[in-house]
């Protein structure tokens, strides 16, 4: 398995309220809502795919949506919001 970074974050307790609540929604940990965050900005910023995004072989396996929910899922709820 790849190594993952440790990093301690500080975050306000209303902000973390909500990223709890989102991850629930979303049937994943808060670790993993906060990875999916992170890496839907950098891949809006970047246009396309995260640099380590993928499947097993990259090391990416278990970052996805969990629950059975496809990854098109939660992309398809947040063009409906828009």
């Amino acid at each position: 398995m790849a190594v993952r970074k440790q990093y301690l974050l500080r975050i306000d307790p209303d902000l973390w309220g909500e990223v709890e609540k989102w991850a629930a929604d979303e049937l994943r940990s808060v670790n993993a809502q906060v990875e999916y965050i992170l890496r839907d900005a950098v891949r809006r910023r970047h246009g396309g795919r995260a640099a380590g995004e993928g499947g097993a072989a990259s090391g990416g396996a278990g970052t996805g949506a969990r629950g059975g929910r496809g990854a098109g899922a939660a992309a398809a709820e947040e063009d409906e919001d828009r």
